[in-house]
């Protein structure tokens, strides 16, 4: 989960090279961008300043999203670690799971973080009461599986298509090196389906903690809270494919 929970005020609509981009106005996906893909990040809850920062050092250019019209003006979208029942039922709120889930099932590229992996997941172990999912990954997830907030970690992974996986000390002969993960009140999948690839498990359990299903990515980890930017590179990569 979070290490803080950061709520984002709207703010103005990205800059293309045509000038600013109305919030709300659609794109179109799978159009070539001028100057980095637009990027929305899920601003209802968790870690959005740290995302909108990421995304920006990647190369994308980041949009903090509360309201239909702003989840309809992007290309991608990345739902942050925070606490995944809170962002559930703010998603139900703000009215916005329906589109969302509509969204996902077209085509709209998405990336989860922890709390955002507990939401992109088909199923849960361990599921609260009143928490729904948006299904977008054919996976099983154990909610807080690596333990309360002091069993905290960080751990040094292989991450595949992040130039990972030659070694996880040094980096290898053709300059990989692994990626620093954080993992906070962190979850693990516990099961995937045939159309999941892993990208990566977490070395001391062997546990599942990165995969990638079409257009959708889930770490159980924290890569906006490092200055990595690899993770969100691989993600705004996946939406320029279109």
């Amino acid at each position: 989960m979070s290490a803080s929970t950061h709520v984002l005020a709207a703010s103005t609509g990205p800059v293309t090279a045509a000038g600013p981009v109305a919030r709300g106005e659609p794109v179109a996906r799978g159009e070539p961008v001028a100057r980095g893909a637009t990027i929305g990040v899920l601003a209802l809850q968790g870690d959005v300043a740290e995302h909108v920062r990421a995304i920006g050092a990647a190369g994308g250019r980041p949009v903090p999203v509360r309201r239909r019209a702003e989840l309809e003006s992007v290309e991608g979208l990345i739902i942050p670690g925070g606490e995944s029942t809170t962002i559930w039922k703010l998603l139900s709120v703000f009215e916005l799971a329906g589109p969302l889930r509509s969204l996902i099932a077209g085509g709209l590229p998405v990336f989860g973080s922890c709390a955002g992996m507990i939401l992109l997941a088909g199923r849960l172990v361990d599921r609260a009461s009143d928490q729904e999912t948006l299904g977008a990954i054919d996976m099983t997830v154990r909610r807080n599986a690596f333990g309360r907030q002091l069993d905290s970690f960080e751990s040094d992974i292989l991450l595949r298509g992040a130039g990972g996986e030659a070694g996880a000390g040094e980096a290898g002969a053709g300059g990989a090196r692994p990626f620093r993960a954080v993992f906070i009140r962190a979850p693990w999948v516990e099961a995937i389906g045939p159309g999941v690839e892993i990208l990566a498990t977490e070395p001391g359990t062997g546990k599942i903690v990165a995969v990638r299903q079409g257009k959708a990515l889930a770490t159980a980890f924290h890569p906006e809270l490092t200055q990595d930017n690899r993770v969100h590179k691989i993600f705004i990569d996946m939406v320029r494919e279109g």
